[in-house]
């Protein structure tokens, strides 16, 4: 297998940083998240002089994440000897007694929503489904209503027990609105705290299916570039020079048709924003139907018969599919695997291209 490694463009004039960050997890004990019980107050013993509050009151506190205990900190929630402290850095004192409130969840400030989801798995940690393409992931500016956040709240209900204070689902990782296939979200706080490690540390293993323009040389093969802010272009990501963060992309070919067009199983080694259409576009071959990184209509499209050619640089969106997610259960560490098929308009797409211009080869 061959790594191909995208040139660094000059550095740009001031550069911004990409503003994307690992959160820092600790590991939790095994206990029902809907029956927390936390202490009343804990007494530092001897050889905990000089932690870090926050760190120490983890502790005592899981399996509440060390930020969400600093956030509670930070509200005022702590005391030490019965004075407020709000300073999750204060470094603790041997023999001193430290409290800390933790409020029972309250609603989410999105609201619950009946939303058909395909759900490929449920108990009382997680929930895997099989996001469908048009379904934006957070509510946002724009789209405060109808997002899977919306219809996990409906699906989930009181089976949501809290996590970071609110009630409602935890969001570990994302795809692009019109990007279909599997996804994972938590329940619980424990659920959230170790599927974030997880996907911090890659122990996982997911692969996309990516329908692009002309064939890749190797068929197989690495793609790799730091991605951050397109300079020119806010809203689009790009490889750069500086400012960015490294990322590496996996690819095979699957199939290719009259050297038009090809279809890549993709595995993610880091997980940046919009990472793989990014890695694609960079070495000219843009994900079909690309509406922000295909900007012209890519020369070996002429290899194909003007019906196919027509439909394909008409699809309405990326022809990206998550099409499996492996990962360990957050509670029991039971291996679970998941896969599900391209939806409807992309296996048509697929359909057409080997009816058209004949069966995809193998390579």
């Amino acid at each position: 297998m061959t790594r191909r490694r995208i040139p660094r463009p000059e550095p740009e004039l001031n550069p911004e940083s990409d503003l994307e960050s690992d959160a820092e997890f600790n590991a939790e004990p095994d206990i029902d998240d809907a029956d927390l019980i936390f202490p009343d107050n804990v007494v530092a013993a001897s050889g905990s002089e000089g932690e870090r509050l926050d760190r120490f009151l983890a502790e005592s506190f899981a399996p509440l994440s060390r930020s969400r205990i600093k956030n509670l900190i930070l509200d005022g929630m702590a005391r030490r000897g019965g004075v407020t402290t709000r300073d999750p850095s204060e470094l603790v004192q041997a023999g001193a007694t430290y409290a800390l409130t933790v409020p029972d969840a309250t609603p989410a400030v999105p609201r619950a929503e009946s939303i058909p989801l395909t759900i490929l798995y449920e108990d009382s940690d997680i929930i895997v489904l099989d996001k469908p393409a048009g379904l934006v992931v957070h509510p946002a500016p724009g789209n405060y209503e109808g997002t899977l956040v919306n219809a996990l709240l409906g699906h989930c209900g009181d089976s949501l027990t809290g996590i970071g204070g609110e009630r409602r689902p935890g969001i570990v990782h994302r795809l692009d609105k019109e990007t279909s296939g599997v996804m994972v979200a938590a329940k619980t706080e424990l659920a959230h705290t170790r599927l974030s490690q997880t996907f911090a540390n890659r122990d996982l293993d997911r692969h996309y299916l990516a329908l692009c323009w002309g064939t890749m040389s190797p068929a197989s093969g690495d793609i790799e570039g730091a991605i951050g802010r397109d300079p020119r272009d806010r809203k689009r990501m790009a490889v750069r020079g500086s400012g960015g963060r490294d990322a590496l992309t996996h690819y095979s070919t699957q199939q290719i048709w009259r050297l038009a067009v090809s279809l890549l199983d993709v595995k993610l080694s880091t997980g940046r924003t919009h990472q793989i259409r990014v890695h694609l576009a960079s070495v000219s071959h843009p994900v079909v139907g690309d509406p922000v990184y295909l900007r012209r209509i890519p020369a070996a499209s002429k290899n194909l018969p003007a019906e196919i050619r027509t439909r394909l640089l008409d699809f309405p969106r990326q022809a990206l599919h998550a099409a499996s997610l492996a990962f360990a259960h957050p509670r029991t560490g039971e291996p679970l695997s998941f896969h599900t098929a391209p939806p409807a308009d992309f296996q048509q797409l697929l359909d057409s291209l080997d009816a058209v211009a004949g069966p995809g080869g193998s390579r």
